[in-house]
């Protein structure tokens, strides 16, 4: 009783930190766009530059006619297609799911992707920042990678999670998954399944499952650092958003999967980018300034509210499977 009465009084802040967040991301896409095709972050270059002139594509001559702006453009319209399939379902859409939260009265959130994805994202930035807490105490510092132009940084911030939810989720969780657990050969089955495992795989013991996504976050995470493009210190952070996408991932699908690794960098960079762009300061710098910081404070406080309720949902189901006359 004394759970319930807990989580009724957390429900209602709770869902309007989530309602916030909602807004953040909804104002990141034309944030976003405007930075790419208006503002003079790219300084020397612009959207029309050849992708050839970036360092991995030089030489490959027959990409000659297709611009770093063209990539923006498909990556963000993918995001905004999967950002408004997520605030409809699968079985109800975002402010359904909100609205008994708002009442007052906390039911399970698993029928929407859009308040999965905002719940696992702010946890994220929780224990992202123990995480940093953590190591700086042991003298472990986490240094992010430097970009040569600001402009080619955001479209590599930007085109990220699809190239890694693809190869670290997809190839590597999801086509296992069908393997270990399939019990036909079937085309169509073996799509549906990388688009949503858990709906579309009779898993019945899911030990092999979870093994598989904690081995292929540390992956995720080793491949962070031996990248060069970050610091020793980020191996634990990326392995533990790694296990937690990789664990939405499989019981959610790869909507949801993509689109927190989406919020983690062009949500967060969007933004971020936008004061360094204003202030004419460098992006890092961004970081300590205070509508960034205010951003960083709703996430923590959302994520913190999260793991609470969590943690009281998971009791109050406990109690309530057990025998009557044992509670």
């Amino acid at each position: 009783m004394q759970d319930h009465k807990i989580l009724q009084g957390l429900a209602i802040p709770y869902s309007a930190l989530v309602s916030v967040i909602f807004g953040l991301m909804i104002l990141s896409f034309p944030i976003g766009a405007y930075l790419f095709f208006n503002s003079q972050i790219g300084k020397s270059i612009d959207y029309a530059l050849p992708v050839t002139e970036i360092d991995f594509l030089s030489g490959q001559d027959w990409l000659g006619w297709l611009g770093i702006g063209d990539v923006f453009i498909v990556a963000w319209a993918a995001f905004l297609v999967l950002f408004v399939i997520s605030s409809m379902g699968p079985k109800k859409n975002f402010l359904k799911v909100l609205s008994p939260i708002m009442a007052g009265s906390y039911e399970s959130q698993d029928g929407s992707y859009l308040v999965q994805i905002i719940k696992w994202f702010s946890i994220i930035v929780v224990l992202s920042g123990l995480i940093d807490i953590i190591q700086q105490l042991a003298g472990i510092t986490i240094t992010p990678p430097v970009f040569e132009n600001d402009l080619t940084g955001f479209l590599g911030i930007t085109t990220a999670p699809i190239i890694e939810e693809l190869g670290f989720r997809v190839i590597l969780v999801g086509i296992p998954l069908f393997l270990l657990y399939s019990h036909r050969a079937s085309a169509r089955l073996f799509f549906k399944s990388l688009w949503n495992p858990s709906a579309n795989l009779p898993i019945t013991n899911p030990k092999k499952a979870i093994i598989l996504v904690v081995l292929v976050g540390v992956m995720f995470g080793a491949a962070h650092v031996l990248s060069d493009q970050w610091s020793n210190g980020k191996f634990a952070q990326a392995a533990m958003a790694g296990i937690i996408i990789g664990w939405v991932y499989y019981r959610y699908g790869f909507v949801a999967a993509l689109l927190i690794h989406w919020a983690t960098n062009y949500v967060v960079y969007s933004y971020a980018y936008l004061v360094s762009s204003i202030n004419e300061t460098r992006v890092m710098d961004s970081f300590s300034h205070s509508l960034i910081l205010t951003i960083e404070i709703i996430l923590l406080l959302t994520g913190i509210l999260a793991i609470t309720l969590s943690i009281l949902e998971y009791r109050k189901n406990k109690l309530a499977k057990k025998p009557e006359y044992l509670n």
